[in-house]
């Protein structure tokens, strides 16, 4: 199948999926928002960049819709960065049990974020190169999903150096995360580069199936 073809008419009726979870979403979002541990201003410096991305999708829905794997994969990226911006990722409840129970020296739950933040958008990209660009299965399409990756998490790091410039001290502290480690930003560009790499290997099938099932015009 060309997945350079437009989609059919039939579009609205494959986005009940997608439909059911923005749903999903909202209904999570308006449970955390209401009152936070973290505060409302850490919540929305956490989650309202996720939020951006699937307002974006829905915005270009008609034109272009995406696989179902896709938005399955944001609506869980959202649920992560929710559940640090709802307690803060140097305070979430997982983390402080996983530091305990394996004797960690920190929280690591940030890292989960930054893995997710290059496992679940390098679906994104892997779509948009094949079904936009003459670009197709091999070495060069690796390389610019991978690529793409490691500079939306290198570009998340100077968005935290920025936020902690501007907003009170506590709170841009929080939201950075570093926990007093000095090659967090680091660490946190590789695992996004990491989690990029994961995705490519683990659902590229999966995702080339999901593609298939879109409604294309033939």
């Amino acid at each position: 199948m060309d997945l350079s073809l437009r989609p059919a008419r039939g579009t609205l009726e494959y986005g009940r999926m997608a439909l059911g979870l923005v749903s999903v979403l909202a209904l999570v979002c308006i449970a955390t928002a209401w009152a936070p541990p973290a505060g409302r201003l850490n919540w929305a410096l956490e989650v309202v960049p996720g939020l951006a991305i699937v307002a974006t999708l829905a915005a270009v829905y008609r034109r272009f819709p995406m696989s179902n794997l896709v938005y399955v994969g944001v609506l869980l990226h959202c649920l992560i960065l929710i559940y640090g911006g709802y307690y803060t990722y140097a305070n979430t409840p997982l983390g402080n049990w996983a530091r305990e129970a394996f004797h960690l020296s920190r929280n690591h739950y940030d890292r989960i974020g930054h893995l997710a933040l290059g496992f679940f958008p390098a679906l994104i990209v892997r779509e948009v190169l094949l079904r936009r660009t003459p670009l197709r299965q091999g070495g060069w399409l690796t390389f610019l999903v991978l690529s793409v990756c490691l500079a939306v998490g290198a570009f998340w790091e100077l968005i935290e150096w920025w936020t902690t410039l501007i907003v009170a001290s506590d709170v841009g502290d929080a939201f950075l995360g570093s926990q007093g480690d000095i090659w967090d930003a680091q660490w946190d560009m590789f695992l996004a580069l990491v989690g990029a790499a994961v995705s490519m290997a683990t659902l590229s099938r999966l995702h080339d199936r999901s593609m298939q099932r879109l409604p294309f015009v033939q």
